[in-house]
């Protein structure tokens, strides 16, 4: 498995984000493995751009481009109240949730801002006007079954032949979940619909590779 630069982890590890550093890594090589496919790397779910540092590098070494896609409102389970909110991503001006500076600012000491599109909306919005084949596409966004299949949805049909589906917090053991097993079921539903293969596990990251039709 190939690994970042030290500079580019520690830019990884001093991000706000959930993700731990063996699944960044899975993370990580996919992306350099769709970057082959010279395609850009699509990101479902920015926060504050953690994950993005390892998708923007490895699209910089690909010589193409890392898109992430968020509202920056932040999800459910990251909202006042819940174990996983931050206050300090509460703009005080207007009482929400805004990760959208936290983002830049981590790009820009990571030194990876011209590696990065960030498209600022909801993803079902997004994604009904996006109309390009992507190499990559990692579902990270909102953890409700009506989020994760919108993402799902809207994203994964735009997977290129031999690209990549990357879907995060797959848990399938209902005690072992936080928010409810949305990521799960989007993930056996890619697997059941034949146009998806599981080439690896890492954690609670399920890297499967596009090998059909019939999304």
């Amino acid at each position: 498995m190939s690994a970042p630069k030290p500079e580019i982890l520690a830019a990884f590890e001093a991000a706000k984000g959930f993700m731990p550093v063996d699944e960044g890594l899975a993370l990580y090589a996919a992306a350099l493995e769709a970057g082959r496919l010279g395609l850009p790397l699509l990101e479902v779910g920015t926060y504050c751009g953690r994950s993005t540092v390892l998708l923007a590098d490895a699209a910089r070494q690909s010589g193409t481009v890392a898109l992430t896609v968020d509202h920056h409102r932040g999800s459910e389970e990251q909202q006042p109240g819940w174990d996983y909110h931050d206050p300090e991503t509460v703009d005080p001006e207007v009482g929400l949730m805004d990760t959208l500076p936290t983002f830049r600012r981590t790009l820009h000491r990571a030194g990876l801002e011209d590696h990065v599109i960030a498209l600022v909306g909801r993803s079902p919005q997004v994604a009904a006007l996006w109309g390009k084949p992507l190499g990559l596409v990692f579902v990270d966004g909102g953890h409700t079954d009506e989020h994760a299949t919108a993402d799902y949805e809207g994203w994964a049909p735009h997977v290129a032949e031999d690209g990549l589906l990357v879907v995060h917090d797959v848990f399938p053991e209902p005690e072992d979940e936080f928010t409810g097993q949305a990521p799960y079921r989007v993930y056996l539903r890619a697997l059941e619909s034949g146009a998806f293969t599981e080439i690896s596990v890492t954690g609670s990251l399920r890297v499967l590779r596009r090998t059909g039709a019939g999304i």
